[in-house]
């Protein structure tokens, strides 16, 4: 489909049962109830549903709709859909089509086939979903998908969304609470604006059908660097080649029929890598719509001949995709509580709620390192292309002299050698791009928000956004606490904002996060360094992270135990999948392959010595190839031996896969990519890394 400047605001939302057709289908009093389900929380009548429910079919159906699914987010990191017809029977061989309010507001999926970390036993199997009416529901592949929340029969939330939406509630109503104390009357409601980056690399079906690797672990576990990689940085930015055009193009508009707000598409820096970025929107919408993108980015691709990876490190060599999840806070009347003003209020309120966001930061490291923690993810954190495992917050150098001058109470240079004092003085004007990127911080204020680039490109984001939105609930809570009883609310928030940078400046790193000389001086800060996903999965249930979710009601204590679990039992089964691939991949394919090309090198360098002619290239790397090969036997049998031990409970299995097994792949790989440079090309058994990422 081809698309002018013009026919875009038509196609936009095209597919999407959004506000305009619900204003124009539904009686005013529905609609009316529906607007205020969503403003106030109240709940819908049966016959509001009925006739949203009946409007919704007859629209699908005009579009071309012949089913309708509940469309939820497990915790498998992906999206889960059944589909029921609209098809009713009437008698006499006819059927109408059909869709009740009862079939809008809840469905009965299977719960005991999902991940529950032990919520649901087997034999435990309803579970049930429910309409999230703040959300819009669409049509995709001849189907209204009708967006949900996923729980089990006792009431456990098993998805992604339901503890985000609570989440979101929570943050809202203690930020309301601050709002309200600087004289702020007419906001309702704060709401988490959310916008993730996502990267991902695009390469040929053809060469992704070869590899056993890509097919079934999403990465490859072998390959030799390429003569040419990204060291002459030509691709970042760089022109978009034809190929990769035409699926950018399509891929547009498919996620704007959908209504997602796709705005930013470029180069990345790595050969074959690319970035989609969409526009802020609410942390629900902004959730739904990133795995619409996900989901939407391997299915366009598949139209082209290409092959969407969303793996954190696809190649080793060059640099992997991250998610970059840009967050602020926005009242309901239009204003961004991230971004600094030019009045004493609106720079107290800015400075108040900055305070809130790094306290929450450096008390609570380790559940946003948690958040991120999985094996894909552990490619690329703390290498040189992605930020650090150490959590900081960088500010920028104007923004960093303004907190230092509140902590020294000195004149801050820049506004004429002032003092300030907060709510009481005018702090000087802070431009909203008052900093420089830092891209090597994990936690980066960009002017109006904060920058979170530790996420993986396959991950969910609610996971992450959950604990940003948790953690200023809690401080803002906090907060709201002292101040409310405050006599003198001025002094009393001066003295509360001064106090807060003070005690949690340590946090605040404004250098370069690759340099191992900031990793010791974290340290010496006493900021917390969980290198790997074992390390931070294990304080997932740490009393005070328990204890914080649970107080704002996001998760209950058996909601935390079971997300643990599943995060545990994750990565040590897709380490031990990764394990079994490369070993069945070394001994059907590399060591057959190997052999018969030193076998090869062996026949002419018995015909050239008959000849009387030199052989030592054939003789030489017929050698090397035959130590090699007897190497990596060596390390495959010694993997398979280590995969074979008892592994014993979750976390004694992750801990065995990250210590055993990765360092038995790791030291297979060496040796079969040393092989892959010595092996002719026409011998080795799948393309090699520079087929993959230099031929579209």
């Amino acid at each position: 489909m081809t698309t002018t400047p013009t026919a875009l605001p038509e196609l936009f939302g095209s597919l999407v049962f959004n506000e305009e057709t619900m204003r124009q289908r539904l009686s005013p009093a529905s609609y009316n109830a529906w607007k205020k389900c969503i403003t106030d929380g109240t709940s819908l009548d049966i016959s509001i549903a009925n006739e949203i429910a009946e409007s919704m079919k007859q629209w699908a159906v005009e579009h071309g709709a012949t089913h309708f699914t509940h469309w939820f987010q497990p915790m498998t990191g992906v999206t889960a859909e059944k589909h029921d017809s609209f098809v009713a029977p009437i008698g006499g061989g006819k059927i109408v089509m059909e869709f009740s309010g009862k079939e809008l507001v809840r469905g009965e999926p299977d719960a005991s086939s999902f991940p529950s970390g032990g919520l649901r036993a087997t034999f435990e199997a309803r579970g049930y979903t429910a309409w999230d009416p703040t959300v819009f529901a669409f049509i995709k592949d001849g189907s209204l998908c009708i967006p949900t929340i996923f729980c089990s029969y006792s009431g456990e939330a098993l998805d992604k969304k339901t503890p985000l939406l609570r989440s979101m509630n929570e943050v809202s109503r203690q930020a309301v609470r601050i709002l309200r104390l600087f004289g702020d009357t007419e906001t309702r409601r704060v709401t988490p604006q959310v916008g993730p980056e996502q990267e991902y690399f695009l390469i040929d079906k053809k060469g992704y059908a070869q590899r056993e690797d890509l097919r079934f672990c999403g990465r490859t576990l072998f390959g030799a660097k390429p003569p040419k990689g990204q060291e002459l940085e030509d691709h970042y930015f760089g022109a978009i080649r034809p190929r990769v055009a035409a699926f950018m193009k399509e891929l547009d508009e498919e996620l704007w029929k959908v209504g997602v707000l796709s705005k930013t598409k470029h180069n990345e820096v790595a050969p074959c890598q690319h970035e989609m970025a969409p526009i802020f929107s609410d942390a629900n919408t902004a959730c739904d719509h990133n795995q619409l993108a996900m989901e939407m980015m391997k299915r366009v691709a598949d139209r082209h001949g290409l092959v969407c990876l969303l793996h954190e490190k696809p190649f080793a060599g060059v640099n992997g995709s991250g998610k970059h999840d840009n967050w602020s806070l926005g009242t309901d009347t239009g204003k961004n509580l991230l971004k600094p003003g030019s009045t004493p209020s609106q720079n107290a309120q800015f400075l108040l709620f900055l305070a809130a966001f790094i306290k929450g930061v450096d008390e609570y490291q380790d559940v946003l390192r948690s958040t991120v923690a999985f094996a894909g993810n552990d490619h690329r954190l703390g290498a040189q292309e992605a930020p650090p495992a150490v959590v900081s917050v960088f500010l920028g150098d104007e923004l960093n002299a303004v907190v230092e001058s509140i902590i020294n109470g000195t004149a801050y240079t820049d506004a004429g050698k002032r003092t300030l004092e907060v709510g009481v003085d005018v702090l000087p004007s802070i431009r909203q791009d008052n900093t420089d990127r830092n891209r090597t911080s994990p936690m980066a204020f960009t002017g109006n928000k904060f920058e979170f680039r530790m996420l993986g490109s396959s991950q969910s984001i609610s996971g992450p956004n959950i604990a940003l939105n948790t953690i200023m609930a809690e401080e803002l809570e906090q907060f709201a606490d002292q101040l409310e009883k405050a006599k003198d609310c001025t002094a009393e928030l001066q003295a509360l904002i001064r106090k807060t940078f003070t005690e949690h400046q340590r946090i605040i790193f404004n250098g370069n996060g690759y340099d191992d000389a900031w990793i010791q001086e974290a340290g010496r800060r006493g900021l917390s360094n969980l290198a790997s996903s074992p390390d931070a999965l294990k304080t997932y249930t740490a009393q005070k992270n328990m204890d914080l979710y649970i107080k704002h009601g996001i998760y209950t204590k058996s909601e935390i135990e079971a997300r643990a679990e599943i995060h545990i039992e994750n990565y040590a089964t897709t380490i031990s999948i990764e394990g079994k691939i490369m070993a069945d991949m070394i001994r059907r394919q590399i060591l057959p392959a190997v052999s018969a090309y030193a076998g090869e090198l062996c026949r002419r360098a018995a015909d050239k010595s008959a000849m009387g002619a030199s052989h030592r290239y054939e003789t030489e790397i017929a050698a090397k190839i035959g130590t090699l090969a007897d190497g990596l036997l060596d390390a495959t049998e010694r993997l398979e031996a280590d995969m074979g031990k008892p592994h014993g409970e979750s976390r004694a299995a992750m801990d065995y896969a990250h210590d055993a097994i990765l360092s038995d792949m790791t030291a297979a790989r060496k040796i079969a990519d040393e092989l892959e440079t010595l092996t002719a090309r026409e011998y080795w058994p799948f393309p090699v890394y520079s087929d993959l990422l230099f031929y579209i």
